[in-house]
């Protein structure tokens, strides 16, 4: 995980619709970049979903929700159209910006050591750097912690 204070790693990646979105897009708001696993499992559609519900909040104190995994952009629209996501789901099929930002580790699944993301969000200011930096947060209260911090 990234260090508070450091300055984010800037990245360019697919959205849901397929354009090309960069973190220095959002320069001058503030950013809330969560990592997550995979769509359309438990865990990752009940923090997908509670950041919709409190979307409207976050866009009230200026901030953007961008959501990473390494899902294909077919699989991201899906999971945005299913469950009416109103923000940008990024695709690192290549885990370029999973690894810039430290969050592909080695983790149990069933007992069996494997490889994956560890579910990690970042609050990053206005001008780019790390505000705070969460790892292994709890999938359904991880949104409303993110709002409080705002």
């Amino acid at each position: 995980m990234l260090e508070t204070g450091t300055k984010a790693p800037d990245f360019t990646l697919p959205d849901q619709n397929g354009k090309m979105t960069s973190l220095s897009d959002f320069s001058g708001q503030k950013v809330i970049l969560y990592f997550y696993s995979k769509d359309m499992t438990s865990g990752c559609t009940k923090q997908a979903c509670a950041f919709g519900e409190l979307w409207p909040q976050f866009r009230e104190k200026g901030a953007v929700i961008l959501g990473v995994s390494k899902d294909s952009v077919a699989s991201h629209k899906k999971f945005e159209e299913k469950y009416g996501l109103p923000f940008t789901l990024l695709s690192d099929e290549d885990k370029r910006v999973i690894s810039a930002y430290d969050v592909w580790k080695e983790k149990m699944n069933y007992g069996k050591p494997t490889f994956g993301v560890v579910r990690t969000t970042y609050l990053i200011n206005e001008n780019g750097v790390i505000q705070k930096a969460l790892g292994k947060v709890k999938a359904a209260e991880n949104p409303a912690e993110m709002l409080a911090l705002l």
